[in-house]
């Protein structure tokens, strides 16, 4: 039996069965990992900056994003709809994606910043900016790229999590995955699966672009007439936005 080729099939079929259809499916996974993004960047964005910008609470913000990465969202899943009750799942899975977006986000920001030449922000000064206008069109700015790409991390990882939603009714593409397993239909489980991570990469994909769209052209001629080797601060700015392991600095 060719399981994936009947998943591929019944994707191409148009007959989801009992379950929704597959276009409302789509909608409603990007709809809770849009919300979840959008609330979570509200909170860690503007955060992020003050860290970049000011240098405070950088030792805290980090120990709350690993602690917050440190949380399985399918715990915190079901104690909040536990808490909240049954009447209130949405708002239980909402806050459930919003505390697994935020660390990626608040990375992205305040790393943004920290990856920024001091010499550039010191001849801003010397120009007799003010530090709003340090801020916003100096900071920001160069600081885009890497807030794109904890943006970036933080919807494909909500985006991936959202699947668990159908586990307690709010359906999305993890029905297909979910309510598959007990009636044994492994084509609709796998077929699940694929569009989970179809669309995933189609997000990806499109953040790719709009991450090089949004690198200053000042910054992209020079990147491409000679090209920069990162610093070990750059390097570890881009990795810490997505979540992954850094080396420690090197000793003086």
């Amino acid at each position: 039996m060719n399981l994936v080729g009947d998943a591929i099939a019944w994707i191409f079929s148009g007959d989801p069965g009992q379950f929704d259809s597959i276009p409302v499916a789509i909608g409603v996974q990007m709809l809770y990992t849009l919300i979840a993004v959008v609330i979570a960047g509200a909170i860690a964005i503007p955060l992020g900056w003050y860290i970049g910008h000011t240098g405070k609470g950088r030792e805290t913000a980090v120990a709350i994003s690993g602690a917050a990465r440190a949380i399985p969202s399918f715990g915190l899943l079901i104690l909040l709809t536990l808490l909240l009750g049954v009447l209130h799942k949405p708002e239980a899975a909402i806050i459930s994606f919003v505390v697994l977006a935020i660390p990626s986000l608040l990375a992205g920001a305040y790393t943004g910043f920290e990856a920024i030449d001091r010499r550039v922000i010191d001849a801003g000064r010397s120009m007799g900016m003010t530090e709003s206008q340090i801020l916003w069109r100096i900071e920001v700015p160069l600081g885009l790229p890497l807030l794109v790409g904890g943006i970036r991390a933080a919807t494909l990882q909500v985006l991936a999590t959202v699947t668990i939603a159908a586990y307690i009714g709010l359906g999305g593409l993890g029905q297909y995955i979910i309510a598959a397993i007990p009636l044994r239909r492994f084509d609709i489980l796998i077929g699940g699966a694929i569009l989970v991570a179809v669309l995933a990469l189609v997000i990806d994909g499109l953040f790719a672009l709009l991450q090089h769209l949004v690198v200053p052209r000042g910054i992209r001629a020079a990147g491409s007439a000679q090209p920069q080797r990162r610093s070990s601060r750059q390097r570890r700015a881009e990795a810490l936005a997505v979540g992954a392991p850094t080396a420690p600095p090197a000793t003086p």
